[in-house]
Formats: structure tokens, C-alpha cells, sequence
């Protein structure tokens, strides 16, 4: 892994650090619940930052250029409308397209939720 130089990393809370000053990263096992918080150590400061995003999104962003990040941030929002639209769509409606193409929707919703997280 490669670190993307002077990237501007979220670590939520409002708070952001250049990607080439993360020093280390460390999950908050206790208590992590939904949040998924994290540790973050940054050059020159003595203390830890605590971020509010999971250690894995973190040194993705670090590693992934901004345009690509940029690029996969829109296609999940797509994805997840995608998702969304398909949920609100009638059993009946489901089962004539599932018929009409030889699939099963369903299958396809889940896959989505699956790579959304």
C-alpha cells in the first residue's frame, strides 16, 4: 500500500488530517458499537485523535487517490438509490421483471446491501 501525499483524510467529527501525517491507526475495541471508532496517531501531535470511522475506511482513503475515492463515493450512492428504488417496488412488479429476465431481483438487492456494508 502507497499512501497518497497531502490528501485530505476525514476522520468524522469534523475533523481532518493530511494523509501523509498519519503516523498509525488503531480500532477502539471497547464500546466500538455502530461508530466503529478509531484511534488516529498524527505526526507532531503527543495524543491520539479519535475518529468516528472505522480503521479500514480510513487507511482506505489514505491509499486511494481522490479522484478514484471521489468515483467510488458516487457509484455507492448509486448503488444505494439503486437499492432503495428497488425495495419500494411491489412483490408482484418483482416477480413479472424476475420472470422477464430470467433472474431473481431479490438476489441482485442483496449482493448490493452485501457490497454497500
Amino acid at each position: 500500500m502507497r499512501i497518497q501525499s497531502g490528501q485530505l483524510v476525514s476522520l468524522g467529527y469534523g475533523k481532518f488530517v493530511r494523509s501523509d501525517e498519519v503516523v498509525a491507526i488503531e480500532p477502539i475495541v471497547e464500546e466500538r458499537g455502530p461508530g466503529q471508532r478509531s484511534m488516529v496517531w498524527v505526526k507532531n501531535l503527543s495524543e491520539p485523535l479519535v475518529a468516528s470511522r472505522a480503521e479500514g475506511s480510513i487507511v482506505d482513503d489514505l491509499v486511494t487517490p481522490a479522484d478514484e475515492a471521489a468515483r467510488m463515493r458516487e457509484q455507492r450512492r448509486v448503488l444505494s438509490a439503486l437499492v432503495t428504488t428497488l425495495e419500494k417496488m411491489s412483490p408482484a412488479l418483482r416477480r413479472v421483471l424476475d420472470e422477464e429476465v430470467g433472474g431473481r431481483l431479490g438476489d441482485l438487492v442483496d449482493d448490493a446491501r452485501r457490497v454497500l456494508g
